[in-house]
């Protein structure tokens, strides 16, 4: 592990060197906070070792400073000779001090690290996993929503023009129900990477029900967001899976509205309907169409 280290006394960092060495870990040493805050910024350094009294630590406030950043958890050790010394540190180690004791407190700091790590990406895991559907890797439905409100507020400020494609294939529970659900996620996965693939990488993109995808395109004409859904079709089209030699035909429609503008009164659900009933007709009309309704 590399550990910071702010100490200006000779003795002191001989000493503090000694122990770091014996913990296997890298000392790294600043003159002063400001040399020190460069070198966390610079990434890498998760642990720091200051001296209150032979270092501007306080008069830099840099514990303080770390902390009201966006840098990674940073875990201070505080070395000092006074006892009513206050501070933001994660630990307090008073002088005189054994290379064995600073050991034992750089161990500690290290597993509350390594606690910390695994709890943030516990946390990220529950957050990711509430919000995307694991099948596909597209947003679920309440995601989908959140995030198109977003975009529609967004639209409403720059007095933008906002799309919303929905994608459908309407014999998708035959051809589950006769092939199993094996063949279903692969339709569906499939259906998911063709839309990525024909969509910007920062498009907002949800698995609605079943085998519905839904698209929301910011500063998107409703012209170009049909053209982008007919390219998504003809993906889907020509993507071929076979079973039992046999190539099964996917029926998709796809239906786009648009607001050329957004207003107070626009809303996202009624947008998404629209669009849905828009894909309705179109897969009235025999399926591989695309019908464009402009709000």
């Amino acid at each position: 592990m590399k550990v910071l280290v702010l100490e200006q006394g000779t003795k002191e960092r001989a000493a503090i060197q000694q122990a770091l060495q014996g913990g296997k870990h890298e000392a790294i040493f600043a003159d002063s906070s400001e040399q020190g805050w460069e070198l966390i910024c610079e990434g890498g350094i998760r642990f720091v070792v200051a001296d209150a009294e032979l270092s501007d630590i306080l008069a830099f406030e840099l514990v303080h400073k770390v902390r009201n950043s966006n840098l990674p958890t940073t875990y201070f050790l505080v070395v000092t000779a006074r006892e009513d010394l206050k501070l933001e540190a994660d630990d307090t180690l008073h002088k005189p001090f054994k290379p064995a004791e600073l050991q034992t407190r750089l161990a500690i700091g290290q597993r509350i690290l390594a606690m910390g790590d695994n709890l943030l990406q516990a946390r990220q895991q529950l957050e990711s996993g509430a919000m995307y559907d694991p099948l596909t890797g597209t947003m679920n439905q309440a995601a989908f929503n959140r995030q198109a409100q977003s975009e529609l507020e967004r639209a409403r400020r720059l007095a933008a023009t906002i799309s919303i494609i929905s994608v459908d294939i309407a014999n998708f529970e035959a051809l589950n129900s006769y092939h199993g659900n094996e063949t279903g996620n692969e339709i569906l996965k499939m259906v998911a990477r063709n839309i990525r693939e024909r969509s910007r990488p920062y498009d907002c993109v949800g698995h609605w029900t079943g085998p519905e995808f839904l698209i929301a395109l910011l500063n998107v004409s409703g012209e170009d967001a049909e053209k982008i859904a007919r390219r998504i079709i003809t993906g889907v089209r020509f993507t071929e899976i076979r079973r039992a030699g046999i190539l099964l035909e996917l029926n998709i429609s796809a239906g786009v509205a648009a607001i050329n503008g957004a207003e107070e009164k626009s809303d996202i659900e009624r947008l998404i309907e629209q669009a849905r009933q828009a894909r309705e007709r179109a897969r009235q009309m025999g399926g591989y169409q695309v019908l464009l309704s402009i709000a």
